[in-house]
């Protein structure tokens, strides 16, 4: 009876969307990390894509919370009140316990930041929880075998952070982590307007034109949108058209570091194993990866074979779930 009433779950917890996997379900939710609280009692509101709605649109007394920042919790109470809301959202029934909680967590992460991952997980309602690294997940996810004694390479381009990892025997070889990610590549079109248009917009309208005219290399024909935005000058709402030469070039810095990491990663690769990468590949995962042709551009700039894995934003949840469903089998890659 105890186990009808309790379930396993795997979490992608991050810094712009959450997904939740449940053993025996598979992907149950997939929701923004933000959470709209009211501003003097500190309650919650809403979260995931109803707060989504409300975000810069609210009043003083609400106000917008995205609880990740580069990857990690940046406030523990708002955290743990999105991960216990998004639970209850999938939870069969109200008496439904959480008996073991899969999280990934990026390469990079200090024992802090694990700590507070852990802690908010438990508070959430979580009776047992492991930690798994975001690349190990995610070359999980898209079906490499992590046991054997060959190298497979793994770029993750995240919300906030991109993870490039090597993989062998179960184990991180070599691994970079930069706080660059979807988030960061946002930020970049919102500055980029303000200085070359004068125009101020939201995060919202910036994910919108990242998604829509947005790439790495040229296109052709080349994209133009109309965007709308306030005058920084006048003070006025205005309508102006963009293209995506003009996106590019605001994107250039952020694809150049995540180019330089890569490379990083590769000049501290073992060479048995960097001819292992030569012969497979990198893989990208992530939702970064959906961006137009950003494997051209890694390719071009380090000479390697790249490819784009099938369904890159569910990549890492699906790794992290099947690590759930077999944990025996995977008790070496958790932490």
């Amino acid at each position: 009876m105890f186990f009808n009433f309790s379930q396993d779950v795997a979490i992608d917890l991050g810094t712009a969307n959450t997904l939740v996997y449940i053993r025996g379900e598979g992907i149950v939710l997939n929701e923004p990390s933000i959470v709209a609280v009211d501003h003097n009692s500190r309650e919650v509101r809403e979260l995931g894509y109803e707060a989504l709605q409300m975000h810069e649109r609210t009043h003083k007394d609400i106000e917008t919370i995205w609880p990740l920042k580069d990857g990690v919790i940046a406030d523990f109470k708002v955290a743990e009140q999105m991960i216990h809301g998004l639970l209850q959202k999938v939870k069969n029934n109200w008496l439904t316990t959480i008996r073991s909680m899969v999280v990934c967590v990026p390469s990079g992460i200090t024992e802090v930041e694990k700590r507070a991952v852990r802690d908010s997980a438990e508070h959430a309602g979580a009776k047992r929880v492991h930690l798994i690294p975001e690349p190990m997940a995610a070359a999980i996810g898209i079906g490499l075998d992590i046991s054997e004694a060959v190298g497979n390479m793994v770029v993750d381009i995240g919300g906030g952070t991109t993870e490039i990892a090597v993989i062998a025997l179960s184990g991180i070889v070599i691994d970079e982590s930069i706080r660059i990610g979807g988030t960061e590549l946002d930020n970049a079109i919102v500055q980029y307007f303000k200085r070359n248009h004068n125009l101020l917009i939201g995060s919202r309208t910036a994910e919108r034109i990242k998604c829509e005219i947005g790439s790495a290399i040229e296109l052709d024909p080349e994209l133009e949108l109309s965007v709308k935005g306030r005058d920084l000058v006048s003070g006025i709402p205005k309508l102006r058209s963009v293209s995506s030469v003009n996106v590019r070039e605001a994107l250039r810095d952020n694809l150049d570091q995540i180019g330089a990491a890569v490379l990083r990663c590769l000049e501290r690769t073992p060479p048995e194993l960097g001819a292992d990468v030569l012969e497979r590949g990198i893989m990208m995962t992530g939702g970064g990866a959906m961006l137009d042709g950003i494997d051209s551009m890694l390719r071009d700039r380090v000479e390697l074979p790249v490819y784009v894995a099938e369904d890159p934003l569910t990549a890492v949840v699906r790794g992290t779930g099947e690590v759930l469903e077999n944990l025996e089998k995977y008790k070496r890659v958790l932490t």
